[in-house]
């Protein structure tokens, strides 16, 4: 296949988790298949649906993405905002399959089909944006990267009394999804041959590759173990339990437990004797020179974990439980331990008897040998099948989707002899091949004559995409840049605002703290799905001459700096309130002072149904006139007579208001205004009547 990525067929990846930084198995599964694609001779267009941003902006964090990488690594990058609120929990037995692939979604995947008809294939990661594939057009291949089994998913939950807060459906929502799909990509032989049991859908195995980075040796001695992972449920409930089973007994003599990774965050107070916090490290490098052995003392979970894969990528001997190795087939009885305390049992074998330890080391060895020959040879099989489509599309009658098919059988390998590693090898029959059309996208829709990428010239008469303007268009090395840079100075603030793809950092060195982060609205338009956004940085400056900058009604989403972090004087987080003040907000209403006494004040008011009840972290500011002050929200008192107040939800999803009574400390208004109201992902306006200083 060609060489240069304008030339190469290429295949549309929907996720709902950015490719970079790689800091958590699922975007480790979704780098892994790319990683396969582009080694089949293919280029990727990567839209990110922002679900994950949005989750991270829910609980006050700075989501963890990285555009500018992105850019770097794939043809093209589209971002696709996440305007309705993912829902995290259910009153139903479970989510509807579709609960959690709103209509922008698929309004995307109709443009960009539209504005890169060339495209063969289109895969979704996760069967829950598998209502995509419905705008899909015929003639396009339909993939879904399943990464777990999610019928049933909660059950695992009850053995720690708790609840999934990530997606979860029954039998029939995951079959209805599967069935959406050309070919189904299963993680692991057991649950390919669950999803074989549903759908009809041709079901391929497809473990993730994992290149050798270390060769294995035999460790001197266990000084540390190692626990890598991100802050994810069936991560904090199985280190949980590991670490009160490590730490019961421990003494100096035994290893130390090291424990790295975005997990650590959640972890406040582990720390003591026998356990150590890394935090977050860039370089796995640095966690593996530090863990003689890996623990995966996993206790619930589905899918492959890919701690383990990473940690013999690295040579790492490995000890864990058989959910923890569950898609490995691992044989030795350090890799299929019962429980916590069995995975203790095993670390504290080997670190007392050499000879256990040697014989763990050539065991996982020939643990991860296996596992890549079987990964290699179901990249391999995926691949032909990927270049047979798009030959049969070169072809002068391409066939459509169902048509002109074998009525072959599915390919999975046993789960006794995950070693297999060609075509010849032993097979299950699981399901005929599905022939069904689906919906597609509407065929009678005249090509686009706008760039189908803001960075690409309109297509050519052929309906090929040009050559890039760029190379920031993700085929080149260059550094991405901020374009047009503004600085505003005003009220003891410096506020500069670039035009970027750098959504990674929270601060930057000359410029300041992230503020805020523009949001585009509507949809089917290339601007729209741009990767680069507005950001704004802002730090304090010694003189407060000037008045802040009025930026007018911006449509942005805020940073963890207003309400979690206010890392920046008082007086230049009023100023910023001021400078912010006619943002676009998601709700306002009015309110009226019902008491007032030095520095506290009272407000009668409406708030979101959803704010009243509960801890939330808030940020309020006063805005009267060409000032601005921030006010300590004390408590909030719900009342059970509402006042005549009017309400406007401009998302259209927010619950009902309430009545409440708002108590804060600060500076006594002495004319009208508004209080800016705003929480880790909402932002709110009330208005204030005039009122007469004390």
């Amino acid at each position: 296949m060609a060489s240069d990525p304008a030339q190469k067929p290429a295949i549309l990846v929907l996720a709902p988790m950015p490719a970079a930084p790689v800091s958590a198995g699922n975007r480790r599964r979704l780098a892994a298949t790319c990683e396969a694609l582009t080694r089949g001779g293919f280029a990727i267009d990567l839209a990110y649906y922002a679900h994950e941003d949005q989750i991270y902006r829910r609980f006050g964090q700075h989501p963890p993405t990285d555009l500018a990488a992105m850019e770097r690594t794939f043809r093209n990058v589209f971002l696709i905002e996440a305007r309705t609120v993912i829902p995290l929990k259910t009153r139903s037995n479970a989510f509807g399959i579709d609960e959690w692939c709103p209509d922008e979604v698929g309004d995307f995947v109709a443009w960009y089909f539209s504005a890169y008809p060339a495209t063969g294939a289109a895969l979704v990661n996760y069967v829950f944006l598998s209502r995509a594939l419905e705008r899909v057009p015929p003639g396009v291949l339909r993939l879904i990267d399943t990464h777990d089994r999610f019928a049933g998913r909660q059950t695992q939950y009850r053995p720690f009394r708790a609840e999934p807060n990530f997606f979860y459906t029954d039998a029939a929502g995951e079959a209805a999804g599967l069935s959406r799909a050309d070919i189904v990509l299963a993680i692991q032989a057991a649950e390919a041959g669950s999803f074989a049991d549903l759908t009809d859908s041709r079901v391929l195995l497809l473990p993730p590759h994992f290149p050798a980075r270390k060769p294995f040796a035999v460790p001197e001695r266990v000084a540390r173990i190692g626990f890598l992972g991100h802050g994810n449920d069936p991560n904090l409930f199985s280190i949980g339990r590991f670490i009160r089973a490590w730490r019961e007994g421990w003494t100096a003599d035994r290893p130390e437990l090291v424990i790295a990774g975005e997990i650590c965050r959640s972890l406040p107070g582990v720390e003591g004797p026998g356990v150590q916090l890394l935090g977050y490290l860039d370089r796995l490098e640095d966690f593996y020179a530090q863990a003689d052995v890996v623990v995966a003392p996993m206790l619930m979970g589905s899918g492959l974990k890919m701690k383990v894969g990473e940690a013999l990528s690295f040579g790492r001997p490995v000890i864990g439980t058989e959910i923890g190795l569950e898609g490995f087939e691992p044989v030795e009885a350090a890799h299929r331990c019962r429980d916590a305390e069995a995975v203790k049992a095993a670390v504290l074998a080997v670190s007392q008897d050499a000879d256990a330890l040697a014989r763990l080391t050539r065991a996982s060895e020939a643990l991860f040998t296996r596992y890549a020959e079987t990964a290699l040879a179901a990249e391999a099989e995926l691949i032909g099948l990927l270049r047979a489509h798009e030959q049969g599309r070169a072809s002068p009658s391409p066939r459509m989707r169902g048509e002109g098919r074998d009525d072959h059988r599915t390919r999975v390998y046993p789960s006794s002899d995950l070693s297999c590693p060609s075509r010849a090898s032993p097979t299950w029959d699981v399901g005929a091949t599905s022939g069904s059309e689906g919906e597609g996208a509407d065929q009678r829709e005249p090509p686009s004559s706008t760039p189908p990428h803001h960075r690409l010239p309109a297509r050519s008469a052929d309906g090929e995409v040009g050559i890039p303007l760029s190379p920031r268009a993700g085929r080149g090395g260059a550094k991405p840049e901020a374009d047009g840079a503004r600085v505003f100075r005003g009220g003891g603030l410096v506020l500069t605002v670039e035009t970027s793809t750098r959504s990674l950092p929270a601060a930057d060195p000359d410029l300041g703290v992230l503020i805020a982060t523009e949001r585009r609205p509507g949809r089917g338009m290339a601007e729209v799905y741009a990767p680069q956004r507005q950001r704004w940085f802002a730090r304090a400056e010694a003189s407060a001459a000037g008045n802040p900058p009025d930026l007018g009604a911006l449509d942005v989403t805020l940073a963890p700096e207003w309400v979690r972090d206010r890392t920046l004087p008082s007086a230049t987080r009023a100023a910023l309130a001021r400078a912010f003040a006619r943002m676009q907000v998601d709700w306002e209403t009015e309110g009226r002072i019902v008491g007032q006494a030095k520095d506290r004040i009272e407000i009668e008011t409406l708030l979101p149904g959803v704010l009243v009840n509960g801890t939330h972290p808030a940020a309020a500011f006063l805005i009267a006139g060409e000032g601005a002050c921030e006010l300590l929200l004390e408590r909030v008192t719900p009342l059970h007579r509402r006042g005549a107040f009017a309400y406007t939800d401009r998302t259209g999803r927010l619950p009902a208001p309430l009545p409440v009574t708002l108590s804060l400390r600060g500076a006594v208004p002495s004319s009208g205004g508004a209080l800016l109201f705003l929480t880790d992902d909402g932002i709110g306006r009330i208005a204030l009547p005039e009122v007469s200083a004390p």
